[in-house]
């Protein structure tokens, strides 16, 4: 852990931990500290922990890179860095624990890259979803021609960068960059509400939906649709499966472990 303080916080109730960008000074703007934190949580998760949900302290959710702390970096060097928040950002993605990301304010550059990145996305009002690069004399490096490209298409996401445009939470709605969009302070509520819903399903099918939807597609039809027949036949058989049909058949709630 680095010496100075710390820019995440992380709080643990039950079996669902809130990690909550810290630097509101800043509009919570990703430096590398801040990646390196989110690193070892997601590298490393808690026990027990069955969901995350990822939030913003003091109104925002994350502005993007830190410009005051970047660092003139040599082509070669610059590659590692990219790729070392890629890694971090496929963590959250592909860790295996469902990500909740409740979302205010400034979700900007590397904080769309990171938001988009979590299985859920809820918009408060304040949200302003933007890729302002362009008028910054530089290029996404977080993800996002991949993780927001795939939600815009790439026609729309080359327009929003090239003008700077800016999307509310109801736009990032019918664009995909937000699954819900709710009213002021309400983002972490339904975070919660539905972190515990998810948390509550069966840790293996949680696992499968994580892991096997985007690389399915990433697949030919015929690829995708074969590995969607042994993601099937692994999930009827495991111990969650059983427990699922035992809880149907003698009417009670499941209890997965």
């Amino acid at each position: 852990m680095p010496d100075t303080a710390a820019t995440i916080k992380t709080t643990i109730e039950d079996d669902i931990a809130t990690v909550t960008f810290d630097r509101p000074e800043k509009r919570n703007a990703m430096n590398d500290q801040l990646i390196d934190e989110l690193d070892q949580f997601f590298g490393n998760p808690p026990d027990g922990v069955n969901a995350v949900i990822l939030t913003g302290s003091g109104g925002h959710f994350c502005a993007g890179l830190d410009l005051a702390e970047h660092e003139h970096r040599e082509p070669v060097p610059g590659v590692y860095h990219s790729r070392n928040w890629h890694r971090v950002a496929d963590s959250i993605e592909y860790g295996g624990l469902p990500v909740v990301a409740a979302l205010t304010g400034a979700v900007i550059g590397g904080g769309l890259e990171i938001a988009s990145s979590a299985h859920v996305r809820i918009a408060e009002p304040s949200v302003i979803f933007q890729l302002p690069e362009g008028r910054r004399g530089i290029f996404v490096g977080g993800g996002a021609t991949v993780r927001v490209g795939r939600i815009l298409g790439a026609d729309r996401m080359r327009e929003m960068m090239l003008t700077g445009r800016k999307y509310n939470a109801d736009d990032g709605v019918q664009l995909g960059l937000a699954h819900y969009s709710v009213g002021e302070n309400e983002a972490l509520p339904l975070a919660k509400k539905l972190a515990r819903k998810i948390a509550d399903n069966a840790p293996f099918s949680n696992y499968l939906m994580i892991q096997a939807l985007p690389r399915i597609n990433d697949m030919s039809r015929s690829d995708g649709l074969f590995t969607e027949s042994l993601a099937a036949a692994m999930s009827q058989t495991s111990d969650g499966a059983k427990e699922g049909l035992r809880a149907f058949l003698e009417k009670r709630p499941p209890k997965f472990r």
